[in-house]
């Protein structure tokens, strides 16, 4: 027998039981028991023993390679694959795009360790987790919609930077609805909610942060705003109107679903939308159903009820006239009243006094078309007056306001026929330039 066999604690028991069955103390069938074998196998196994000693009792195939093993020139393919195209793809995203390719054979584990020797990927130290209370998903599609907007780089360097609003149901993780806009303002979110009715119905509630577009912060004398105040944003104020319950989430950690998903679709979407060489949010807007598709195929889960939530619209609820920028004035004595900065006459062809000092609402949709009505009914108006008005914008609108701003401001140059123009530099006398007048 040679010296250093290497053997398992099976192995080593094995060797009593061949004794033993050698000697006749056992018989086959009970050997087999013990050793949980076939009687045909402890037969082959007892022979082994006779001919080689311990050395028969030895798995043969130990020390040698698996053949099952990766090869190395498989490896080396796909690395190259990864370094040319997804260099900063983590491994499991490089995973699923090499394998939707069929270029990689082997486990995400195995890819992330080549991805490590290779310094492509560095391993990530585990973050001390902190400890939320868990609260139980809502059992139907529809009771409760999850939704928040997300400013991003999201074609990185190729086109200008944007918000994404995303809707995500909480009872299944799944993303309904989304849309790339310029940025979180009260329109955007007119536009989108609108889009969704029109598409799922109505839901339940929505689940937000504290955002102004969905929350007044302030009162009127500029303390922060109370937990029960009864004061609605326009979007708020949509919401009432299609009795749709609008929940202020304490903290990033409670609506969690969407803050996941975003976290997910900065790294996700981001590379799909450099693999499809999309640059602008019209072609990302037209690619978003079908990543929206793949990633719920991948992430949602079946609601503990099969009821779907979701109701449709009343015959009286019209959405074009619902999400509006709507206010309330009073008419004066003379019969005008002023909104963003800009006069407005009442015509009638009733007597005045009728109209005098009523409440009237004014309500301006996103073309900046005007409508003024009284009880219901539409009253015809002249502007006498018209004014700049200056922007309001939040943090996350400042960025684009000012692009705006930027965009309209052009700088001054003199006409073609200004009587600068008619100078010009004569270069001829190297020592002195002389203006001459061009008559």
């Amino acid at each position: 027998m040679k010296e250093g066999v290497t053997m398992s604690h099976i192995e080593i028991e094995r060797i009593g039981i061949m004794e033993r069955l050698i000697r006749g103390e056992i018989k086959h069938e009970q050997a087999s028991q013990l050793m949980g074998l076939s009687i045909r196998q402890c037969k082959r196994l007892k022979k082994k023993y006779k001919e080689q000693g311990t050395e028969g009792i030895v798995h043969k195939s130990r020390g040698m390679p698996s053949n099952r093993r990766i090869k190395p020139q498989d490896v080396l393919s796909v690395m190259a694959e990864v370094r040319n195209t997804y260099h900063d793809f983590g491994p499991t995203l490089a995973h699923e795009k090499l394998h939707e390719k069929g270029l990689v054979s082997f486990s995400v584990e195995r890819l992330r360790q080549a991805m490590i020797k290779e310094g492509i990927w560095k391993a990530k130290s585990r973050k001390m987790i902190k400890n939320h209370p868990l609260r139980t998903r809502r059992s139907c599609l529809g009771e409760l919609i999850q939704l928040d907007g997300s400013p991003h780089k999201w074609f990185e360097d190729r086109g200008p930077g944007c918000s994404l609003i995303a809707y995500i149901d909480d009872a299944t993780s799944k993303w309904l609805y989304a849309k790339f806009v310029n940025s979180e303002s009260t329109w955007s979110y007119f536009e989108t909610m609108k889009d969704y009715i029109l598409k799922y119905g109505k839901p339940l509630a929505l689940y937000s942060d504290k955002h102004g577009v969905f929350r007044i912060n302030a009162s009127k004398d500029g303390s922060a705003a109370a937990s029960d105040s009864h004061g609605y944003t326009q979007f708020g104020r949509a919401m009432n109107d299609l009795n749709i319950g609008l929940i202020h989430a304490n903290s990033p950690q409670a609506k969690g679903r969407v803050e996941r998903l975003f976290g997910t679709l900065q790294d996700r979407l981001v590379k799909d939308l450099r693999l499809e060489g999309i640059s602008n949010m019209a072609a990302g807007n037209k690619f978003l159903p079908t990543f929206l598709e793949s990633y719920n195929k991948k992430f949602s889960v079946t609601p503990a009820e099969p009821t779907n939530m979701h109701r449709c619209l009343n015959a009286h609820e019209n959405l074009d006239a619902i999400f509006t920028i709507q206010d309330e004035r009073i008419l004066s004595k003379t019969l005008t009243c002023q909104h963003e900065n800009i006069l407005y006459q009442i015509k009638t062809k009733q007597s005045a006094y009728i109209l005098r000092h009523v409440k009237i609402l004014v309500s301006q949709s996103q073309d900046k078309t005007v409508t003024i009505n009284y009880k219901g009914k539409s009253l015809d108006y002249d502007i006498v007056l018209s004014q700049p008005k200056s922007i309001d914008a939040g943090a996350k609108e400042l960025n684009h306001a000012v692009d705006a701003i930027k965009a309209t401001v052009v700088s001054a140059k003199p006409s073609p026929t200004h009587p600068w123009r008619k100078f010009v530099i004569n270069n001829k006398n190297t020592k002195e330039r002389n203006l001459v007048y061009q008559q």
